[in-house]
């Protein structure tokens, strides 16, 4: 698990798990509301970095500032911030967990460390370093999902490219 200062003293706190066997169970407590902390799940092969992740979580907290979050809950405005998409549902269906996600990003902001204790007994898989994320990135999915072509590529990281999709979404 990693602690990230986003702004103004609010953190996210993220801890990457492979091997998951229980993401069904996962999906229908957070689709019921009843997750308990409430917690961001993400699809893991879909994150190369952790940078792309924090600027989605500095939107968001932007958002919530405004008082204008597009989703119902905190966490998955951060699901939703994250896939550069405009439509709630398939931001949540493509960059949220799936029934048989089994690399998982769970993100939770301002956790203490009892809830990130929580987090980690709520997931049914091995914890792994946050470092790993760029190595099992999926880059042909995530080149396919973000529309990045190769000559973009050749000038930036894939990382960057996400970022500047993540930043300019609501200006496009």
């Amino acid at each position: 698990m990693k602690v990230f200062e986003i702004s103004n003293g609010t953190t996210l706190s993220l801890t990457l798990f492979t091997d998951v066997t229980n993401s069904k169970e996962l999906l229908e407590f957070m689709q019921a509301g009843m997750l308990e902390p409430e917690v961001a799940f993400l699809n893991a092969s879909l994150i190369p970095d952790v940078f792309p992740l924090l600027a989605a979580a500095h939107k968001t907290l932007v958002s919530k500032s405004r008082e204008s979050l597009t989703t119902r809950t905190l966490h998955s405005e951060l699901v939703y911030n994250y896939s550069g998409s405009k439509h709630i549902t398939e931001s949540l269906k493509r960059c949220g967990i799936s029934d048989s996600s089994t690399y998982v990003l769970a993100a939770r902001f301002n956790a203490s460390p009892d809830e990130m204790k929580a987090v980690e007994k709520l997931i049914n898989g091995k914890e792994i370093d946050l470092e790993e994320l760029e190595g099992r990135a999926d880059k042909a999915h995530i080149q396919k999902h973000y529309k990045i072509t190769a000559v973009e590529l050749g000038i930036s990281s894939l990382a960057d490219a996400i970022t500047c999709r993540i930043a300019a979404r609501d200006a496009l």
